[in-house]
């Protein structure tokens, strides 16, 4: 790899975590470049999927203090999250395309849509956390796991999707929202990561260089995320999520 190669994919690695930490949608930012470097779709998702995961490491470390208070929700959403990454990595790897591609603009648009909204939905319904908290338990494991299976399969905007989920079930902090999505994304990756290394789609050169971009973007992202009022990061999680639709509807549909 040339010098501009590598200085390209460590930069771009290091914006996708740093999106993905707040947000989420960083495939948009390491895939088109991984395809414009020469590596074919199929090696270049499966390899973003890898130096993401790797790099969720330090993500994770950024959102470490609020472990405590997400503790009881990763216990219900991890079961669900592993399955479902799993069948997407499946599904990858047994297809090359499909209309599922095309169901993913409208599905992200919807998510970001959902998550501008779950507030006035709340008030509007009503309804206290308590009462919600059964049937949007259920809805809300439904979901995850549609959410997995997506994440699995290809996963740019996973992120916008466990947000407007886990808003809708009640949290309503977006720094505890933020840890427990980027959480329950490493595992939905990892699981993924693993089946493409066993389906021999990695390429391990450019996914060493990526992940050591994507560490530093992601503890930067989760560290000063913090230290941003909710209010600008919730205008920045719906800013990304309508970015990364209408990238999506150019992509599929120009």
């Amino acid at each position: 790899m040339s010098l501009q190669e590598i200085l390209g994919l460590g930069l771009a690695a290091a914006l996708a975590g740093a999106i993905n930490a707040v947000a989420g949608g960083g495939t948009l930012v390491t895939f088109p470049v991984l395809l414009f470097y020469g590596t074919s779709s199929l090696v270049a998702n499966a390899t973003s999927t890898l130096a993401l995961v790797i790099g969720t490491g330090g993500s994770i470390y950024g959102f470490r203090a609020l472990f405590p208070q997400i503790r009881s929700w990763l216990v219900r959403f991890v079961p669900v999250s592993l399955v479902g990454g799993w069948l997407g990595s499946l599904l990858l790897t047994r297809t090359k395309e499909g209309t599922f591609d095309r169901l993913v603009p409208f599905l992200v648009l919807f998510a970001t849509i959902l998550f501008l909204a779950q507030g006035a939905f709340r008030r509007l319904a009503g309804r206290r956390h308590s009462e919600l908290s059964g049937r949007a338990l259920i809805l809300s494991l439904l979901f995850q796991f549609g959410v997995s299976v997506y994440g699995g399969y290809f996963g740019a905007g996973i992120g916008i999707l466990m947000l407007a989920s886990l808003g809708f079930l009640g949290l309503e902090d977006i720094h505890e929202m933020n840890a427990l999505k980027n959480v329950l994304g490493s595992l939905i990756n990892l699981v993924a990561a693993l089946w493409f290394i066993t389906a021999g789609l990695i390429d391990w050169p450019k996914t060493l260089i990526m992940s050591l971009g994507a560490v530093t973007g992601y503890f930067l992202g989760a560290h000063y995320s913090q230290k941003l009022s909710q209010n600008f990061v919730r205008k920045l999680v719906t800013g990304v999520g309508l970015a990364i639709s209408a990238w999506m509807f150019y992509r599929q549909f120009a």
